[in-house]
Protein backbone atom coordinates (compact mmCIF):
# COMPACT_ATOMS: atom_id res chain seq x y z
CA UNK A 1 0.00 0.00 0.00
CA UNK A 2 1.53 3.61 -0.82
CA UNK A 3 -0.48 4.67 2.41
CA UNK A 4 1.78 5.49 5.10
CA UNK A 5 -0.77 4.62 7.85
CA UNK A 6 -0.25 5.91 11.28
CA UNK A 7 -3.86 4.62 12.77
CA UNK A 8 -7.14 3.59 11.33
CA UNK A 9 -10.58 4.08 13.63
CA UNK A 10 -13.75 2.76 13.36
CA UNK A 11 -16.89 4.16 15.07
CA UNK A 12 -20.55 2.53 14.85
CA UNK A 13 -23.30 4.65 15.71
CA UNK A 14 -26.82 3.18 16.80
CA UNK A 15 -30.04 5.09 17.56
CA UNK A 16 -32.85 3.42 19.22
CA UNK A 17 -34.91 6.35 20.48
CA UNK A 18 -35.46 9.62 18.63
CA UNK A 19 -37.76 12.23 19.55
CA UNK A 20 -38.98 10.21 22.32
CA UNK A 21 -40.05 7.30 20.09
CA UNK A 22 -38.26 4.21 19.60
CA UNK A 23 -36.73 3.59 16.39
CA UNK A 24 -37.11 -0.15 15.67
CA UNK A 25 -34.89 -1.13 13.78
CA UNK A 26 -32.62 0.98 15.11
CA UNK A 27 -30.66 3.32 12.49
CA UNK A 28 -26.84 2.08 12.13
CA UNK A 29 -24.13 3.92 10.99
CA UNK A 30 -20.23 3.35 10.63
CA UNK A 31 -17.24 5.47 9.76
CA UNK A 32 -13.66 3.99 9.32
CA UNK A 33 -10.91 6.47 9.26
CA UNK A 34 -7.53 6.49 8.16
CA UNK A 35 -4.96 8.69 9.70
CA UNK A 36 -1.75 9.01 6.70
CA UNK A 37 0.98 11.04 6.16
CA UNK A 38 0.85 13.68 3.66
CA UNK A 39 3.94 13.57 1.35
CA UNK A 40 3.29 16.47 0.12
CA UNK A 41 2.55 18.49 3.35
CA UNK A 42 4.38 21.89 3.29
CA UNK A 43 4.89 21.99 -0.09
CA UNK A 44 3.52 23.02 -3.53
CA UNK A 45 3.32 20.04 -6.12
CA UNK A 46 1.39 20.09 -9.85
CA UNK A 47 0.86 16.64 -9.78
CA UNK A 48 -1.51 15.04 -6.90
CA UNK A 49 -1.63 12.10 -8.40
CA UNK A 50 0.03 10.28 -5.84
CA UNK A 51 -2.78 11.10 -3.25
CA UNK A 52 -5.34 10.05 -6.02
CA UNK A 53 -4.01 6.77 -6.61
CA UNK A 54 -4.12 6.85 -2.44
CA UNK A 55 -7.67 7.66 -2.57
CA UNK A 56 -7.81 4.69 -4.33
CA UNK A 57 -6.85 2.26 -2.57
CA UNK A 58 -8.00 3.47 1.16
CA UNK A 59 -11.23 3.67 -0.47
CA UNK A 60 -11.77 -0.28 -0.69
CA UNK A 61 -10.13 -1.10 2.77
CA UNK A 62 -12.28 1.56 4.31
CA UNK A 63 -15.44 0.35 2.69
CA UNK A 64 -14.88 -2.70 3.74
CA UNK A 65 -14.24 -2.04 7.70
CA UNK A 66 -17.34 0.15 7.54
CA UNK A 67 -19.71 -2.39 6.33
CA UNK A 68 -17.81 -4.76 8.66
CA UNK A 69 -18.59 -3.01 11.44
CA UNK A 70 -22.26 -2.82 10.35
CA UNK A 71 -22.29 -6.74 10.72
CA UNK A 72 -24.04 -6.51 7.34
CA UNK A 73 -23.15 -7.54 3.41
CA UNK A 74 -22.37 -4.69 1.56
CA UNK A 75 -25.62 -4.93 -0.49
CA UNK A 76 -27.44 -4.03 2.69
CA UNK A 77 -25.74 -0.64 3.24
CA UNK A 78 -28.13 2.19 1.89
CA UNK A 79 -26.02 5.28 2.23
CA UNK A 80 -22.55 6.38 2.06
CA UNK A 81 -19.83 9.26 2.17
CA UNK A 82 -16.67 10.52 2.44
CA UNK A 83 -14.47 13.42 4.24
CA UNK A 84 -11.14 14.08 4.76
CA UNK A 85 -9.04 16.81 6.70
CA UNK A 86 -6.01 17.90 6.12
CA UNK A 87 -3.20 19.09 9.00
CA UNK A 88 -1.83 23.12 8.99
CA UNK A 89 1.23 22.20 5.92
CA UNK A 90 -1.51 20.71 3.90
CA UNK A 91 -4.06 22.14 0.81
CA UNK A 92 -7.35 21.69 0.45
CA UNK A 93 -6.47 19.97 -2.78
CA UNK A 94 -4.76 17.31 -0.92
CA UNK A 95 -8.56 16.53 0.74
CA UNK A 96 -9.50 16.66 -2.72
CA UNK A 97 -6.93 14.39 -4.55
CA UNK A 98 -7.74 11.75 -1.47
CA UNK A 99 -11.28 11.60 -2.11
CA UNK A 100 -10.96 12.38 -6.08
CA UNK A 101 -13.64 9.78 -7.68
CA UNK A 102 -10.77 7.12 -8.18
CA UNK A 103 -11.92 6.43 -4.33
CA UNK A 104 -15.15 5.77 -5.29
CA UNK A 105 -14.87 2.44 -7.42
CA UNK A 106 -13.71 0.64 -4.61
CA UNK A 107 -16.47 1.69 -2.12
CA UNK A 108 -19.00 0.73 -4.59
CA UNK A 109 -17.12 -2.38 -5.31
CA UNK A 110 -17.82 -3.14 -1.57
CA UNK A 111 -21.08 -2.09 -1.35
CA UNK A 112 -22.05 -4.32 -5.13
CA UNK A 113 -23.45 -0.86 -6.15
CA UNK A 114 -23.67 3.13 -5.72
CA UNK A 115 -25.28 4.67 -8.74
CA UNK A 116 -25.32 8.26 -6.75
CA UNK A 117 -22.43 10.31 -6.40
CA UNK A 118 -20.75 9.56 -2.81
CA UNK A 119 -21.37 13.41 -0.70
CA UNK A 120 -17.85 14.31 0.10
CA UNK A 121 -16.57 17.03 2.87
CA UNK A 122 -12.86 18.88 3.09
CA UNK A 123 -11.52 21.01 5.45
CA UNK A 124 -7.80 21.69 7.50
CA UNK A 125 -7.83 21.86 10.81
CA UNK A 126 -5.77 20.32 13.94
CA UNK A 127 -5.68 17.44 16.46
CA UNK A 128 -8.94 16.74 17.50
CA UNK A 129 -11.34 18.47 14.65
CA UNK A 130 -14.85 17.12 13.45
CA UNK A 131 -14.90 15.45 10.51
CA UNK A 132 -18.24 15.95 9.31
CA UNK A 133 -19.50 13.00 7.08
CA UNK A 134 -22.27 13.94 4.95
CA UNK A 135 -24.21 11.08 3.68
CA UNK A 136 -26.66 10.08 0.80
CA UNK A 137 -28.57 7.10 -0.35
CA UNK A 138 -26.19 5.11 -2.60
CA UNK A 139 -28.22 4.71 -5.47
CA UNK A 140 -30.62 7.63 -5.07
CA UNK A 141 -29.59 10.90 -4.32
CA UNK A 142 -32.80 12.50 -4.34
CA UNK A 143 -34.31 10.15 -1.24
CA UNK A 144 -34.55 12.50 1.15
CA UNK A 145 -34.87 10.30 4.13
CA UNK A 146 -30.96 9.63 3.67
CA UNK A 147 -29.66 12.90 3.76
CA UNK A 148 -28.00 12.70 7.14
CA UNK A 149 -24.07 12.74 8.59
CA UNK A 150 -21.69 11.79 11.01
CA UNK A 151 -19.71 13.23 12.56
CA UNK A 152 -16.39 11.59 14.00
CA UNK A 153 -13.24 13.03 15.57
CA UNK A 154 -9.42 11.50 16.40
CA UNK A 155 -8.18 13.26 19.34
CA UNK A 156 -4.80 13.18 17.95
CA UNK A 157 -5.35 13.79 14.30
CA UNK A 158 -4.43 15.46 11.94
CA UNK A 159 -0.93 16.35 12.84
CA UNK A 160 0.70 18.80 10.50
CA UNK A 161 1.85 16.70 8.08
CA UNK A 162 -1.29 14.36 7.72
CA UNK A 163 -4.48 13.28 6.29
CA UNK A 164 -7.39 12.21 7.97
CA UNK A 165 -9.63 10.03 5.48
CA UNK A 166 -12.97 8.62 6.11
CA UNK A 167 -15.77 6.96 4.67
CA UNK A 168 -18.90 5.94 6.34
CA UNK A 169 -21.86 3.64 5.27
CA UNK A 170 -25.11 3.39 7.37
CA UNK A 171 -27.71 0.61 6.83
CA UNK A 172 -30.98 3.31 6.89
CA UNK A 173 -31.60 6.60 6.38
CA UNK A 174 -32.33 8.84 8.73
CA UNK A 175 -34.80 7.73 12.04
CA UNK A 176 -38.50 8.60 11.40
CA UNK A 177 -38.11 10.30 8.32
CA UNK A 178 -40.91 12.25 7.33
CA UNK A 179 -39.95 15.88 4.99
CA UNK A 180 -41.26 14.07 2.13
CA UNK A 181 -39.98 13.34 -0.76
CA UNK A 182 -38.55 10.46 -2.92
CA UNK A 183 -39.24 7.42 -0.80
CA UNK A 184 -36.61 3.93 -1.14
CA UNK A 185 -39.24 2.06 -2.06
CA UNK A 186 -39.71 4.24 -5.16
CA UNK A 187 -36.21 4.29 -6.23
CA UNK A 188 -35.48 3.31 -10.07
CA UNK A 189 -31.89 2.94 -9.67
CA UNK A 190 -30.95 4.10 -13.43
CA UNK A 191 -29.64 7.44 -13.63
CA UNK A 192 -27.74 7.97 -9.47
CA UNK A 193 -30.29 10.67 -9.12
CA UNK A 194 -33.94 8.72 -8.47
Amino acid sequence: MKARIRKLVTFVEETREEGGRAVDPPTRRAAAVAVIENPFAGRYVEDLTELIDVGEELGGLLAEKAVAALGIPGERAESYGKAAAVGENGELEHAAAILHPKLGAPVRKALTKGAALIPSSKKRGGPGVALDIPLGHKDAAFVRSHFDGMEVRIADAPRANEIVVAVAVADSGRPHPRVGGLTKDEIKGVDGLR
